[in-house]
């Protein structure tokens, strides 16, 4: 009998983000996925009955917004175990929702594997947390980790009992999505970027991840490259601020920010853009921190330059000097020397471009990382 999953999860389509696009895709590429094999146990979200009709396998949504491990929770996901024969559970995100583990092997769950993201590895410092962390690791089968960055810190808060249950699930990208042969003409035309250079940003629009500094950047980029323009994808509880500093720094006619797009519509915006940036910092003495950054991945797959600041794992998902730069992402005056450079030569751009697309397609594939979910320990 084939291997049934469930995957319980506060980070599911179609909220959008990084951590969203990983559950999904996994979920999509578990094997018998569209046959009965996955179940997804999941939070409401406005436009879920759409979206979830659309799915192969089955969604179900819980009415409340955010999954916590309440006696409630806990027993409804106990009976979706038992009521469909999941015996692997996958957590979308270790914390909280791993605190659940021990129910759920007892209602018959003989695999469990927490994933852990970003948030993770700030949690991990916090003495409280950090116990969480801890118990979680030792009431699972398999914790993973996105990268090297991520693997330090949560193996510092693990105790000697979990370390080893301790593998690597980094993120993929569609690279039949994101590709370079997408025509990036549309987005230029609807919001009026004109032919010059556009440096895209795409990202909740939080402070850790650096649009203040691409914002001051563009005073000194456009010395050099007047049409330059910086397209900003997102919304989040720093827009006001970003917008306010875009027209006190005077360069509010060169930055577009056009909110919120679901991910189907970024293979677009990647398209139309010559470089994408996005400087995080890390931030709270580095309590906040980049974990790794799926959208740095999609514009390599894209074809396009990458300017990454160097917050966290943010750093591993760029070659420094071949397929992108890392930089400080708390100085315009080094982000708007990196754009530049990028910008002063096609070829250079091109090339970096080339570079990180090949690389996206040998290393960086949702296949492979499905692949590695069903052999954690191959």
């Amino acid at each position: 009998m084939a291997q049934r999953t469930m995957l319980i999860t506060n980070d599911f389509p179609p909220r959008t983000g990084g951590i969203e696009t990983f559950g999904y895709e996994l979920a999509r590429r578990i094997p018998g996925a569209g046959n009965g094999s996955v179940l997804v146990y999941t939070s409401s979200s406005v436009g879920q009955r759409e979206f979830d009709r659309a799915q192969p396998f089955a969604v179900v949504r819980d009415p409340a917004s955010t999954l916590l491990p309440t006696p409630r929770i806990a027993r409804k996901a106990a009976d979706l175990v038992r009521e469909h024969g999941c015996d692997r559970v996958v957590f979308g995100a270790a914390a909280p929702l791993g605190l659940l583990a021990r129910g759920l092997r007892a209602a018959g769950a003989g695999e469990i594997v927490a994933l852990t993201h970003g948030h993770e590895a700030w949690w991990s410092r916090l003495p409280g947390v950090r116990l969480t962390l801890r118990r979680i690791g030792r009431d699972v089968d398999v914790l993973t980790y996105l990268g090297d960055y991520t693997r330090d810190v949560l193996y510092g808060a693990l105790g000697d009992t979990a370390r080893h249950r301790l593998v690597r699930l980094a993120p993929g990208v569609d690279t039949g999505l994101f590709h370079p042969e997408r025509d990036g003409l549309p987005v230029r035309e609807r919001y009026g970027l004109g032919s010059g250079p556009v440096i895209l940003t795409a990202c909740r629009l939080v402070a850790r991840k650096g649009v203040d500094t691409l914002i001051r950047a563009m005073s000194w980029v456009r010395v050099r490259h007047p049409r330059a323009r910086l397209l900003v994808v997102g919304e989040g509880p720093d827009g006001r601020r970003l917008r306010e500093l875009a027209r006190w720094m005077g360069v509010d006619g060169e930055v577009v920010f056009v909110g919120a797009h679901p991910h189907e519509d970024m293979p677009g915006f990647f398209a139309a853009a010559d470089l994408f940036a996005m400087p995080c910092r890390s931030r709270r003495a580095g309590l906040e921190a980049e974990g790794l950054g799926i959208a740095f991945l999609e514009a390599a797959a894209s074809g396009v330059p990458v300017l990454a600041g160097n917050s966290g794992g943010a750093p591993e998902a760029v070659r420094h000097g071949e397929t992108g730069y890392v930089v400080d992402g708390r100085d315009p005056g080094e982000v708007a020397r990196r754009v530049s450079r990028v910008l002063d030569s096609p070829e250079h751009a091109r090339a970096m471009g080339l570079s990180g697309r090949e690389w996206m397609t040998q290393e960086w594939t949702w296949e492979r990382t499905a692949r590695r979910l069903e052999f954690p320990h191959g």
